[in-house]
């Protein structure tokens, strides 16, 4: 990640997420962004750690390739005691896509829990790069629509 930190520190404390510096810089980067990206990258929710809408712990539940490679669609699986709903992200126009895992070969299956993201102009037109616990996927598109759809939690949510 470019500008935010997955280990920033906070007296004497490390290993705390922060979206500041890539929040101070978001309202300029935004207008380069197209307009599916720069809605869901400047949700009030989406770095909101308490939100319902925040994508920080989930999970990734599917990848499928679409249109012979040009789109591609996530489906985020939500965290019961955090939001309640899934997170559907569909990338139009996909250029490239790069998934790291510590172990070879880096498959979707391997990238474990959300822990934050960061979408970013691109000549192209923008690229997402999130942040798994233990991988990373970056997806360079046109552009992005991100949608929240209703999810079954049997568990009880946070109150």
């Amino acid at each position: 990640m470019r500008y935010v930190d997955l280990d920033a520190r906070v007296g004497e404390l490390t290993g705390v997420l922060d979206p500041g510096p890539y929040l101070e810089l978001l309202p300029a980067l935004s207008t380069s962004l197209p307009p599916g990206a720069r809605t869901f990258a400047t949700d009030p929710s989406h770095y909101d750690f308490a939100g319902r809408r925040c994508v920080k712990d989930l999970t990734l539940h599917q990848a499928t390739f679409l249109h012979e490679g040009q789109a591609l669609d996530l489906h985020l699986r939500h965290n019961c005691w955090k939001h309640e709903e899934d997170l559907v992200i569909r990338y139009a126009g996909v250029t490239a896509v790069q998934i790291g895992t510590p172990n070879e070969p880096s498959t979707w299956d391997k990238l474990g829990t959300l822990i934050l993201d960061e979408i970013l102009p691109h000549d192209q037109g923008c690229s997402h790069e999130m942040a798994f616990r233990p991988g990373s996927v970056i997806v360079t598109c046109n552009d992005i629509t991100a949608t929240w759809v209703a999810a079954h939690c049997p568990q009880a949510h946070r109150g």
